[in-house]
């Protein structure tokens, strides 16, 4: 009886990892073969798992339309955009961590970066689109990389304030005591100790600023600084969806994030683990 009970319990275990592969993995082959389909054939009321006709037309219909400046905007914007956000956020959650502040001021502060990061992006969005006015920064990719501050700061303030609140203080004091200055400290022990954090903190916030859509829908008037969000728009019109190259374009969209965060991912972990010996 016990033995049919766990037969019947691996049954199941594995009829749910089907399952869950199934709804995973299914979205991602849909998007890759209507990538592949002729135009007919996506909009057929009946739909097929397989192209009758292979064509590669869409991906190249993607290309011609500029695909590698749209991809060079959205990679200058998230990259640059992350850097500045991780340098201040790792500085200021380094300071509410190992410092104190009278009347808990860096618990009041946390609680404030908090309050704006939930706050509706549209509710900020007139006051920042006027200040962005007078200093001459919208059609600016370095104005898209100041205003994403919005999404990715606050997220990486709160995200390295864990991370840096749960490392011992000891091997900093013991640095202190042979003598290492606080640079030396942040650089040799800090950086590297919490560099799992760092990475991580690194793509997510690489993915949020590239995905980010309505700051730069507003901000962005120039067809030449469009990034890869606002150009995948494009191809919903008012009287057809073009669904081959918006498959096609969404999935040469999603590449370079998967790439460049295994690269950074893999690269940074030896370094910071080299840095360590």
């Amino acid at each position: 009886m016990s033995g049919t009970s766990m037969e019947r319990k691996g049954l199941l275990f594995w009829i749910m990892i089907v399952v869950i592969l199934a709804v995973v993995v299914f979205p991602v082959y849909w998007i890759i073969i209507t990538s592949l389909k002729r135009p007919v054939e996506n909009i057929s009321p009946v739909p097929t798992f397989f192209p009758k006709v292979i064509t590669l037309k869409n991906y190249e219909n993607v290309l011609k339309g500029g695909f590698f400046k749209f991809l060079f905007n959205s990679f200058f914007v998230a990259s640059l955009s992350t850097l500045f956000s991780l340098t201040l956020a790792f500085l200021a959650a380094y300071a509410l961590v190992r410092h104190r502040f009278p009347f808990k001021l860096n618990y009041i502060f946390l609680i404030w970066v908090l309050v704006v990061k939930i706050l509706p992006p549209i509710v900020l969005a007139i006051p920042l689109y006027t200040i962005f006015t007078s200093a001459h920064l919208i059609n600016s990719r370095i104005g898209l990389v100041v205003v994403y501050q919005v999404y990715t700061l606050p997220y990486c303030l709160w995200m390295l304030f864990g991370f840096l609140k749960s490392m011992p203080i000891e091997f900093e004091q013991a640095a202190e005591i042979d003598g290492a200055s606080k640079l030396r400290i942040l650089t040799s022990i800090v950086i590297p100790l919490t560099s799992s954090g760092i990475i991580a903190t690194a793509i997510f916030s690489i993915i949020v600023a590239w995905d980010e859509f309505l700051f730069a829908l507003l901000f962005i008037r120039n067809p030449d600084l469009l990034t890869l969000p606002l150009r995948i728009v494009n191809f919903i019109t008012e009287y057809e969806t073009l669904w081959g190259e918006l498959m096609a374009i969404g999935l040469m969209a999603t590449l370079p994030v998967l790439i460049f965060s295994g690269y950074v991912y893999k690269r940074m972990t030896e370094g910071f683990s080299l840095s360590l010996k």
